[in-house]
């Protein structure tokens, strides 16, 4: 080429989610049959929709309208909708101008990061949610910058790693808090919300609060959006569909803005955004019109609760199953539909295999570990890939020093839940002492 083509930014780009799926299916096509663990989709872990959800949706179809582009910003009656939601309980109030709709969150994360100055970086948590992370370091084409949370203490943040971070590092404008979280399953506790928020005005910060599991809550915990404690602090919340209705075909999410007039910085980053979206015309019509309806809908409210209450029933299970082991940091989840398990200090090591029945598969394995630099707990997750076909996700690919595994919370088969997770369980007893 005349000039390089590639930003040094793209080697920053990464989603081990979607990653260890070419390795899943490279084991499959050798005959083994793969449960997947790996990706948060309701859907293909044998969610089914609601009936009067699926004729809600139909009859929208019917509308002429729906076939429409819809104005840049969304669909105003939408965005009015969800105005009010947000200033019944929150001390932020907003209008349908402070909300921008995006083809989900994966677009609205990756226009965020694109209109900050690569100078500027914003401090996420660890373990990260790759989508964030790879868009953060990509946009500044250095490493993520992150604060500690802890495994020790309930996977809660470590506020004086958070601090000290913020404080010595003057390129950071933001803060990245993502409630409940993905991938630790943690739901953050109000005090520590208000001491971010704190941080956020000490050191003149803009929050970015990626809420789209706020409403997946169980086992008594509750989560506190952004809006109910930012005060007069700038922020930008993230939310969407895809998980609470679930609808993640739909590809829709938005961003409320809190505070814009406050900053004038701020305002300016809000109405790129806004800008941004405006070129792209508009993000998809027929979720955004369906939005008020089903959320407005009585039988919307019990609904999402019962599904709460099964994604927390089998959270019990997998903490029954795996919080035994005396190797394992288990901490029980509270919001989202995912678990981080980590591996104790010195318990892994390159030496450790699982039996992989199947030669084809046994051969890929060996070449996969033998690549320069690989993880332990990689090593561990091709191992049971092949050797059980269940497909999780290592932890190291999560911008994170720990060595474990991500495992999601889906599975509405129980006795196929349990039959999964009983095999990791004796899989890590197997490996641990080979």
């Amino acid at each position: 080429m005349r000039n390089k083509i590639l930003s040094d930014g793209a080697k920053e780009l990464s989603y081990e989610i979607r990653e260890i799926v070419k390795k899943a299916d490279l084991i499959n096509k050798n005959g083994q049959s793969i449960v997947f663990e790996n990706i948060g989709d309701p859907i293909q872990k044998n969610n089914v929709v609601p009936q009067w959800i699926r004729e809600t949706i139909s009859n929208l179809t019917l509308d002429n309208k729906s076939y429409s582009y819809s104005p840049s910003k969304g669909i105003l009656k939408t965005r009015q909708f969800l105005a009010e939601l947000n200033n019944k309980k929150a001390g932020a109030q907003i209008t349908a101008d402070d909300i921008l709709f995006f083809n989900g969150l994966g677009d609205a994360i990756a226009k965020v990061y694109q209109f900050i100055s690569r100078s500027s970086r914003v401090i996420g948590p660890s373990p990260a949610y790759s989508t964030h992370s790879s868009a953060e370091a990509a946009h500044a084409s250095q490493d993520p910058i992150t604060y500690k949370l802890d495994p020790n203490n309930h996977w809660y943040p470590d506020l004086d790693d958070l601090y000290n971070k913020v404080k010595y590092n003057p390129n950071i404008i933001g803060i990245l808090i993502i409630n409940p979280d993905n991938p630790t399953g943690m739901v953050y506790p109000l005090e520590t919300l208000k001491r971010i928020v704190e941080i956020a005005r000490e050191f003149n910060l803009f929050l970015l609060s990626d809420e789209i599991y706020l409403n997946i809550t169980y086992n008594g915990a509750r989560a506190y959006s952004l809006a109910e404690v930012i005060e007069d602090v700038p922020g930008i919340a993230m939310k969407g569909i895809s998980k609470e209705f679930p609808w993640p075909g739909s590809r829709c999410g938005w961003m409320e803005y809190y505070n814009r007039g406050k900053d004038q910085d701020f305002d300016k980053f809000c109405s790129a955004l806004d800008n941004a979206k405006m070129i792209e015309v508009c993000s998809t019509t027929l979720p955004q019109l369906a939005i008020p309806v089903i959320m407005s809908d009585p039988r919307y409210l019990p609904y999402r609760e019962e599904l709460n209450s099964k994604i927390g029933k089998r959270s019990k299970i997998i903490a029954g199953i795996l919080g035994q082991i005396p190797e394992l940091m288990f901490n029980e989840t509270y919001g989202a539909f995912y678990n981080t398990i980590v591996f104790k200090d010195g318990v892994l090591n390159d030496k450790q295999t699982l039996p992989i029945e199947n030669a084809a598969n046994k051969a890929l394995v060996e070449k996969w570990i033998s690549e320069p630099n690989v993880d332990l707990d990689k090593r561990f997750v091709y191992y049971l890939l092949a050797a059980k076909g269940i497909c999780v996700v290592p932890i190291s690919s999560f911008c994170s020093d720990l060595k474990g595994f991500r495992v999601t919370l889906l599975e509405e088969n129980e006795e196929l839940l349990e039959q999964t997770f009983t095999s990791i369980r004796d899989a890590i007893r197997l490996y641990l002492k080979s």
